[in-house]
């Protein structure tokens, strides 16, 4: 059976105003289509449901058995339809997942998850490592929030820039280039890496390639945490983004270096699928990311 539900709309308000005329006025058409539309009804259903009683018209027992499902019917689809773009953080229950570098998962969940506390305790976050691979995990909505360096270049996913941080070098107090950390002395230090691919090199090494430079690289490990243990208990320096990791340098004691040769602000990106992007609560979501990115993390350049 193929239905037309644009009949519930005419039964309803057939069945409030007690009259095609009425029903017409109601819903701005006129009173020969609801008259073919009410015929039509008529036929799908056996029963005549309204009948004239004199000068006006009565419902008959089947329409007032179901003139109440009927409007109940003609409220969902318009709930559907036309959904109520209002958010209740109070009573919101859902968990979102981000998926980010640990580092600036450290970053971003104390201020997050300050602002959920108080405003929608009904949320809980999920914060996900990024993977050594690329996978579909933001197509298929097993992820809500991809942040990182990089964005998809496909329609399907929408993406903002939340700012953008600078690069320096990572020390311990003491390391004996504390404060004169210039280009020769940079590269002669060990390095660390960090890399969910396991890589010993990144563009740091072709920038230092370019002035005939070359240095050594002890580890890639997969966890900033990682990194910054052994950057507090050698002579390493690990080179990464400084308001991103500024929770940890902070935690172990570290010390930061300007680093001795220009090198570019990577961006912080936040990722989506489409399906998101009109989703209140999303909505919600990705500016309290944005607010706790752009008060505790970078500034935009």
């Amino acid at each position: 059976m193929h239905l037309d539900l644009n009949l519930l709309t005419v039964l309803d308000a057939l069945l409030e105003e007690g009259s095609v005329l009425g029903a017409a006025e109601r819903l701005r058409l006129s009173s020969p289509a609801v008259s073919r539309s009410l015929g039509r009804i008529r036929r799908l259903t056996g029963d005549d449901i309204l009948v004239r009683t004199g000068r006006t018209m009565t419902p008959t027992p089947y329409a007032l058995a179901v003139r109440e499902r009927v409007g109940d019917l003609v409220r969902q689809a318009q709930e559907v339809l036309a959904p109520s773009r209002e958010l209740d953080l109070a009573g919101l229950d859902r968990t979102f997942t981000l998926q980010c570098h640990d580092a600036l998962a450290t970053a971003l969940a104390p201020p997050l998850l300050s602002t959920i506390s108080e405003l929608a305790p009904g949320v809980r976050l999920r914060f996900l490592a990024e993977p050594a691979s690329d996978n579909d995990d933001l197509r298929h909505g097993r992820i809500d929030l991809a942040i990182g360096a990089t964005a998809p270049d496909l329609p399907e996913f929408h993406s903002e820039t939340l700012g953008h941080d600078q690069v320096v070098a990572i020390l311990r107090h003491d390391h004996p280039c504390a404060g004169r950390l210039d280009l020769t002395a940079y590269a002669a230090q060990p390095h660390i890496l960090v890399s969910r691919r396991g890589r010993l090199t990144d563009p740091v090494d072709d920038l230092l390639a370019t002035h005939g430079l070359h240095r050594r690289v002890l580890a890639s490990v997969s966890t900033a945490a990682s990194a910054m243990l052994i950057v507090s208990r050698t002579d390493a320096v690990l080179t990464a983004p400084e308001a991103t990791w500024r929770p940890l340098i902070e935690t172990f004691g570290l010390r930061t270096e300007p680093l001795p040769f220009p090198a570019p602000a990577p961006p912080m990106i936040s990722s989506w699928h489409q399906r998101y992007e009109t989703d209140p609560a999303h909505i919600w979501l990705r500016t309290q990311v944005r607010k706790a990115a752009a008060g505790s993390l970078v500034a935009d350049r």
